[in-house]
């Protein structure tokens, strides 16, 4: 599921917010502070921010103009929400980094569809029903992995995991970073059990003399290898 990261201070907006991206199928995460945000974001990005201009501890501008400057943050798709109409205040929103600015009060319907838009333009592949990679294909619509062909039978959580990977072909992912996006926030599971399912996956995946598409990054983590992902274009 695309990740949405929602740091806004006002609790009746944030909920009707996340229940509306829930309900299109995203993954929803929430912050109420700026300062907050900066350090959730350092450790982990979402696929797109919905942020707020005024925020307590740091400002919306302020974060947005920090994850500009750094290298991991400087893509990352970000829509400001603002009680700031002014032509001013847009351009200034928008000079600073935001790729899309929307004024409170601001319909719902559109703003969905803006997220949706934004999406399909900065992430097609969280998006896409249709993943694929060397010779290697994944349908999240009817959740089936083949591999030349080949269908793979795989566990949910080994198919969540191949599917988290393959969003983001080439990005090494630490082991809590794989827990909080595969298994989820609220969920106790030990950092070895990843190691124990990327096996599982890797036996499922690989068979003969094919090429291994997961690469271990000792010390690191895991990635899916942009190597892969190259070899087949």
């Amino acid at each position: 599921m695309p990740k949405v990261l929602i740091v806004e201070d006002e609790e009746p907006l944030i909920m009707l917010l996340k229940y509306n991206l829930e309900a299109e199928g995203y993954s929803v995460d929430t912050c109420m502070r700026g300062d907050e945000a900066d350090i959730r974001l350092r450790e982990s990005q979402p696929d797109l921010l919905l942020l707020d201009w005024m925020l307590p501890g740091l400002s919306g501008i302020e974060l947005c103009r920090r994850l500009r400057s750094r290298p991991e943050t400087e893509r990352l798709p970000v829509i400001m929400l603002t009680a700031r109409g002014e032509e001013s205040e847009r351009i200034r929103g928008l000079a600073t980094g935001a790729d899309d600015y929307v004024v409170k009060p601001f319909s719902v319907p559109e703003l969905m569809a803006r997220v949706r838009a934004m999406l399909r333009r900065a992430k097609p592949e969280v998006v896409s029903s249709m993943l694929r990679a060397g010779d290697l294909e994944l349908d999240r619509e009817t959740h089936r992995v083949r591999r030349s062909g080949r269908e793979i039978h795989l566990g949910p959580t080994e198919f969540r995991l191949l599917e988290f990977l393959m969003t983001s072909p080439g990005r090494v992912f630490s082991r809590e970073q794989l827990l909080d996006g595969v298994w989820g926030h609220d969920v106790y599971v030990d950092e070895r059990t990843v190691d124990v399912h990327v096996g599982r996956l890797r036996k499922a995946i690989n068979r003969g003399k094919a090429m291994d598409p997961i690469r271990t990054v000792r010390g690191a983590g895991y990635a899916f290898n942009d190597q892969f992902v190259a070899a087949a274009s």
